[in-house]
């Protein structure tokens, strides 16, 4: 009997946490999709993982960041944002070929404008979920190597440091254009990552519930 008892008590609890688990998990997918349709991000992509392809990933990212630097001075929302850039993937696209054969390469280069599945990322204090975003996205050649990205909008991408640190200027432009309850989840280390860990198994489940 008290064999039997520990059973239901261990079926009970795991019910419970996968309930819990449930919520959470619906919780921050939703949360992550509020977040990203208030951001745009810059994204490059390197030819390949060897040295010359990812120096050369940072030339094309420093002449592109330079040349959008310009043209979104005036940008006041994420519509605008996303409206100078469509209008400048033409420009872009000259400045990144530009750059590469600058360096001695002949890859091809693309840049386009587009959702894009992203990975937990951390940019400095905060922590992106992972998720679609919008983003510039520029290939370089096969774009089979590590990439590089910032926020594009609100504009934390492009700083006296050129992109490494986030200073507390731009951390006050994302906190403008995201509610507390979201800032505070780009500010949080990724404790959601816990139930992929401990709950792999029940992910099939948790994602067709997020979508209801």
């Amino acid at each position: 009997m008290a064999k039997k008892w520990i059973g239901y008590i261990g079926v009970g609890s795991l019910m419970c946490a996968a309930l819990g688990c449930g919520i959470l998990y619906t919780r921050q997918a939703r949360l992550q999709q509020t977040i990203s349709d208030k951001v745009l991000r810059f994204h490059v992509l390197a030819n390949s993982d060897s040295e010359a392809d990812q120096n050369l990933k940072l030339a094309v990212r420093d002449a592109v960041g330079s040349f959008m630097q310009e043209k979104l001075t005036d940008v006041e929302n994420l519509e605008e944002c996303e409206l100078v850039v469509r209008q400048s993937l033409g420009e872009i696209e000259e400045a990144a070929a530009e750059t590469i054969a600058e360096n001695g390469y002949d890859y091809d280069v693309t840049a386009e404008l587009e959702h894009t599945s992203f990975p937990v990322k951390n940019y400095g204090s905060y922590t992106f979920p992972a998720g679609d975003y919008e983003a510039l996205r520029i290939v370089i050649g096969e774009g089979n190597g590590h990439n590089w990205w910032c926020v594009m909008y609100p504009n934390m991408c492009f700083s006296d440091s050129m992109y490494e640190v986030v200073d507390e200027e731009a951390g006050e432009k994302l906190r403008e254009v995201l509610t507390t309850e979201e800032y505070e989840k780009v500010l949080a280390e990724g404790d959601y990552q816990v139930r992929m860990k401990y709950f792999s198994w029940l992910n099939p489940y948790l994602e067709k519930l997020a979508e209801n």
